[in-house]
Protein backbone atom coordinates (compact mmCIF):
# COMPACT_ATOMS: atom_id res chain seq x y z
CA UNK A 1 0.00 0.00 0.00
CA UNK A 2 1.18 3.44 -0.84
CA UNK A 3 0.19 6.55 0.59
CA UNK A 4 -1.59 9.38 -1.78
CA UNK A 5 -2.08 12.52 -0.57
CA UNK A 6 -5.03 14.08 -1.16
CA UNK A 7 -5.24 17.81 -2.89
CA UNK A 8 -7.80 20.20 -2.75
CA UNK A 9 -9.21 22.98 -5.39
CA UNK A 10 -7.44 25.20 -3.19
CA UNK A 11 -3.90 23.50 -2.91
CA UNK A 12 -1.96 26.31 -4.39
CA UNK A 13 -3.36 29.04 -1.90
CA UNK A 14 -1.25 28.21 0.81
CA UNK A 15 2.13 29.28 -0.46
CA UNK A 16 2.89 32.60 -2.44
CA UNK A 17 5.11 30.94 -4.89
CA UNK A 18 2.10 28.38 -6.02
CA UNK A 19 -0.11 32.11 -6.41
CA UNK A 20 2.61 33.49 -8.51
CA UNK A 21 2.62 30.25 -10.84
CA UNK A 22 -0.68 29.72 -10.84
CA UNK A 23 -1.62 33.79 -12.09
CA UNK A 24 1.74 32.96 -14.37
CA UNK A 25 -0.46 29.81 -15.96
CA UNK A 26 -3.44 32.04 -16.12
CA UNK A 27 -1.39 34.87 -18.34
CA UNK A 28 -2.36 32.11 -21.20
CA UNK A 29 -5.90 32.82 -21.59
CA UNK A 30 -5.43 36.56 -22.72
CA UNK A 31 -2.58 35.41 -24.77
CA UNK A 32 -5.35 32.58 -26.35
CA UNK A 33 -7.96 35.57 -27.00
CA UNK A 34 -5.25 37.64 -28.59
CA UNK A 35 -3.90 35.17 -31.00
CA UNK A 36 -7.55 33.87 -31.88
CA UNK A 37 -8.04 37.97 -33.09
CA UNK A 38 -4.98 37.88 -34.94
CA UNK A 39 -6.03 34.61 -36.71
CA UNK A 40 -9.29 36.08 -37.46
CA UNK A 41 -8.01 39.34 -38.79
CA UNK A 42 -6.13 37.28 -41.28
CA UNK A 43 -9.20 34.99 -42.12
CA UNK A 44 -11.03 38.16 -42.75
CA UNK A 45 -8.03 39.82 -44.82
CA UNK A 46 -8.51 36.56 -47.43
CA UNK A 47 -12.26 37.13 -47.58
CA UNK A 48 -12.25 40.35 -49.30
CA UNK A 49 -12.05 44.21 -48.36
CA UNK A 50 -15.87 43.94 -46.76
CA UNK A 51 -15.05 41.26 -43.75
CA UNK A 52 -11.76 42.96 -43.06
CA UNK A 53 -13.69 46.05 -42.22
CA UNK A 54 -16.13 44.37 -40.15
CA UNK A 55 -13.19 42.40 -38.60
CA UNK A 56 -11.57 45.92 -37.69
CA UNK A 57 -14.72 47.42 -36.47
CA UNK A 58 -14.92 44.78 -33.73
CA UNK A 59 -11.74 45.24 -32.72
CA UNK A 60 -12.59 48.90 -32.07
CA UNK A 61 -14.84 47.18 -29.35
CA UNK A 62 -13.69 48.81 -25.92
CA UNK A 63 -14.09 45.38 -24.38
CA UNK A 64 -12.06 43.85 -27.10
CA UNK A 65 -9.39 46.40 -26.25
CA UNK A 66 -9.26 45.89 -22.87
CA UNK A 67 -8.64 42.27 -23.56
CA UNK A 68 -5.75 42.64 -25.75
CA UNK A 69 -4.33 45.36 -23.38
CA UNK A 70 -4.35 42.80 -20.30
CA UNK A 71 -3.05 40.20 -22.92
CA UNK A 72 -0.05 43.01 -23.56
CA UNK A 73 0.40 43.39 -19.53
CA UNK A 74 -0.23 39.12 -19.54
CA UNK A 75 2.83 38.54 -21.57
CA UNK A 76 5.12 40.80 -20.06
CA UNK A 77 4.60 39.16 -17.00
CA UNK A 78 5.20 36.07 -18.00
CA UNK A 79 8.12 37.24 -19.74
CA UNK A 80 9.55 39.06 -16.40
CA UNK A 81 8.73 35.73 -14.44
CA UNK A 82 10.85 33.30 -17.26
CA UNK A 83 13.22 36.04 -17.35
CA UNK A 84 13.96 35.75 -13.40
CA UNK A 85 13.96 31.73 -13.74
CA UNK A 86 16.38 31.84 -16.91
CA UNK A 87 19.42 32.10 -14.90
CA UNK A 88 18.86 29.89 -12.11
CA UNK A 89 17.59 26.83 -14.91
CA UNK A 90 20.59 27.76 -17.33
CA UNK A 91 23.47 28.97 -15.99
CA UNK A 92 25.73 30.86 -18.65
CA UNK A 93 29.57 30.78 -17.88
CA UNK A 94 31.88 32.59 -19.99
CA UNK A 95 34.86 31.11 -20.11
CA UNK A 96 35.15 29.36 -16.45
CA UNK A 97 33.69 31.97 -15.22
CA UNK A 98 29.90 32.12 -14.46
CA UNK A 99 27.74 35.33 -15.35
CA UNK A 100 25.78 37.41 -13.21
CA UNK A 101 22.21 36.49 -12.70
CA UNK A 102 21.33 40.13 -13.33
CA UNK A 103 23.57 40.76 -16.17
CA UNK A 104 21.67 37.43 -17.88
CA UNK A 105 18.31 39.18 -17.14
CA UNK A 106 18.98 43.14 -18.28
CA UNK A 107 20.49 41.29 -21.69
CA UNK A 108 16.82 39.24 -22.40
CA UNK A 109 15.25 42.80 -21.73
CA UNK A 110 17.22 44.77 -24.33
CA UNK A 111 16.78 41.68 -26.60
CA UNK A 112 12.99 41.79 -26.14
CA UNK A 113 13.24 45.99 -26.42
CA UNK A 114 15.89 45.64 -29.19
CA UNK A 115 12.47 43.95 -31.19
CA UNK A 116 10.41 45.88 -30.08
CA UNK A 117 12.13 49.12 -31.73
CA UNK A 118 12.63 46.98 -34.97
CA UNK A 119 9.26 46.61 -35.42
CA UNK A 120 8.25 49.93 -35.00
CA UNK A 121 10.80 51.02 -36.97
CA UNK A 122 9.65 48.81 -39.67
CA UNK A 123 5.64 49.30 -39.74
CA UNK A 124 5.52 52.96 -38.13
CA UNK A 125 8.45 54.38 -39.17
Amino acid sequence: MSYRPTLTRTWWLKNSAFKIYMVRELTALPLLFFLLCLVMGLYSLSQGAEQWYAWLSVMQNPLVLLINALAFVSSLFHAWTFFQLFPRVMPLRLGGTPLPAAALIAGQWVGVFAVFALVAWLFWG
